[in-house]
């Protein structure tokens, strides 16, 4: 290999790092019918954010933010996480795609 290349993922791999060896917060969130229970979801700065989601509902939800670049689907009675490692402290708003007029809430990081 050339060293250039090998710099290059010497360097990638730092890039993954932060995501590592930092401590780790998981919270809940249930979505029943097109809401999100608990609609505020409050976290610690500097931590590893892992949102354990749950939809007990009938229909399919999609938990997105666009804030936070994360996007998942669950099934009606399943399960998924969706883990973020927020840099800024404030409010990260996320809402259910099919049901945007209930399905709305906020990651605070404090």
């Amino acid at each position: 290999m050339r060293p250039a290349t090998l710099w290059g993922l010497f360097f990638a791999g730092l890039l993954t790092l932060p995501a590592y060896g930092v401590e780790e917060t998981t919270v809940q969130l249930v979505a029943r019918d097109g809401k999100f229970f608990p609609a505020e979801l409050i976290v610690p700065q500097g931590r590893k954010i892992r949102i354990e989601i749950r939809n007990e509902g009938k229909d399919p939800v999609e938990f997105e933010s666009m804030e936070l670049r994360k996007e998942k689907v669950l099934a009606p009675d399943s399960k998924s996480v969706v883990v973020i490692v927020p840099q800024q402290p404030g409010s990260y708003k996320f809402f259910d795609d099919f049901h945007p007029k209930t399905g709305q809430g906020v990651l605070v990081v404090k």
